[in-house]
């Protein structure tokens, strides 16, 4: 008994130390011998939360010893699930380290201390916890949260960092998704102890050491935009930003060197570095580098339309495969030898979209811009023999490759326009097509439908008065 009396006594007097120190010590009966005791010291660090504020009694004492258990000492709040869903997760970090950004489709669940990812939605904590499975999880005390663009390309990304060095993308596609999910945790942030952990102490003195005047500077910079919670999370983000800074500069100096020694657009082209393209060039440009007063891309694609395209329904109304009309864009452009017989162009549709393509993209149309306003004055004259003269004039003192050009292309749509009985293509459709790509204003403020009533009926005119207005003869 009064060796009972005096563990008893003992024990008190650790209490008071105990609450000083947030250590619980005490003894365990041993499972062998009910009357040998064994001394066992266990030490469990407690939060703030969990203050001891009144002596505990001898029963309590003596019970307590039997049924402790480290559950007893999670904080309610860590245990609870704030929220749980599907979102895209990349980890990008850890412990400072750069990862390389994988992104994967995860199950999160967000209690009040941390995140944690899980493949599946089907009770995730219990059933990998019976299989032993792990998952990862990203502590939320002193982290910080911000939406950021230049991390990813994808739309709705934020970006969560915390004090041990790890950085984790989240994504969705739905605006009001990742809103909620960007509050909730930011929220669970904010509601966290605003103590620092043994991890920022160390970033802390690291900086203070390495680099104090930088951190300083920084610190003074973004003092007014800080927030009290997020200061912890400064420290952090400066150690790993001083580096990136210095990646940064360096790469810029490089490229600022790279682009001052690199040669003009202007040498290269002259040096036959670099061609002009076929498709966005300007047309005398295209026929300088073809030798011709007619590109040669547009030579090819009339005498194939011709061959095997005649009599299909809609030929040009129709419209072809964006991305094969793309592909042929791009072997064109490339110089590659093109062959439209290959069977990958089989469709004529894709030949005739490409060569309206071409005509579409030239930066002055084939109705050069200073001309635009004599051809909607000719186009407006009552008498058919006047207006027949007056387009023929001014067809006249185009340009030498907009004269032949024009004059191959009209003379191959007056032969489509001759199968309009099986290919249903009039001259009248063939100037809705046709009209706003040939003919167009530079100005962007004009009346869109009066200008495209004028660019068809001046198709239509020179379709059906194609030997008047291309003979050189003077009426």
């Amino acid at each position: 008994m009064h060796q009972l009396a005096s563990s008893d006594i003992s024990a008190e007097k650790l209490h008071p130390s105990h609450e000083s120190t947030g250590a619980i010590q005490m003894r365990l009966k041993s499972a062998n011998s009910p009357h040998d005791r064994h001394s066992q010291t266990k030490s469990m660090i407690l939060s703030d939360n969990l203050k001891v504020t009144e002596p505990i009694s001898r029963h309590r004492r003596n019970h307590s010893q039997h049924n402790l258990t480290l559950p007893e000492f999670i904080s309610p709040l860590e245990q609870t699930v704030i929220k749980e869903g599907y979102l895209l997760k990349a980890r990008i970090a850890d412990g400072g380290k750069k990862l390389r950004k994988n992104w994967t489709s995860s199950w999160l669940v967000l209690t009040g201390r941390k995140i944690e990812f899980y493949k599946e939605s089907k009770q995730p904590a219990v059933a990998n916890l019976k299989a032993g499975y792990k998952p990862e999880w990203v502590d939320l005390s002193g982290a910080h949260i911000e939406c950021t663009k230049e991390k990813s390309s994808k739309k709705n990304v934020f970006q969560i960092t915390t004090v041990s060095g790890n950085e984790v993308l989240l994504q969705s596609d739905i605006d009001f998704i990742i809103m909620g999910w960007f509050h909730a945790i930011k929220n669970a942030i904010d509601r966290l102890p605003k103590e620092k952990s043994n991890m920022s102490r160390k970033n802390e003195v690291k900086i203070t050491r390495s680099s104090s005047s930088e951190l300083l500077s920084s610190f003074d910079a973004d003092s007014k935009e800080l927030k009290p919670e997020n200061r912890r999370s400064l420290i952090f983000r400066l150690n790993y930003s001083i580096s990136d800074t210095t990646d940064r500069n360096r790469v810029k100096s490089r490229l600022k060197k790279f682009i001052t020694r690199r040669p003009s657009l202007k040498t290269l082209q002259e040096k036959g570095i670099i061609k002009d393209q076929v498709f966005g060039s300007h047309l005398h440009r295209v026929c300088e580098r073809d030798g011709s007063t007619v590109p040669q891309f547009v030579k090819i694609c009339i005498k194939t339309i011709e061959k095997r395209g005649l009599d299909v329904d809609g030929i040009y109304r129709v419209s072809g495969n964006l991305a094969t009309i793309q592909k042929l864009r791009f072997v064109v452009n490339q110089e590659e030898k093109l062959n439209l017989d290959d069977s990958q162009w089989e469709d004529i549709h894709v030949v005739t979209g490409a060569l309206k393509m071409f005509f579409r993209e030239l930066p002055e149309p084939l109705f050069p811009y200073c001309f635009f306003e004599q051809f909607v004055e000719a186009i407006k004259i009552q008498d058919e023999n006047d207006r027949v003269k007056s387009v023929k004039g001014l067809v006249q003192k185009l340009p030498r490759p907009n004269y032949d050009t024009m004059k191959i292309l009209f003379e191959h749509l007056k032969k489509i326009a001759a199968k309009e009985n099986v290919n249903l293509m009039t001259p009248q459709s063939l100037g809705i097509v046709f009209g706003p790509t040939l003919l167009r204003s530079e100005k962007e403020m004009r009346s869109m439908a009066v200008d495209m009533l004028y660019q068809n009926q001046l198709v239509e005119l020179m379709l059906s008065e194609y030997t008047k207005i291309f003979n050189f003869e003077k009426d």
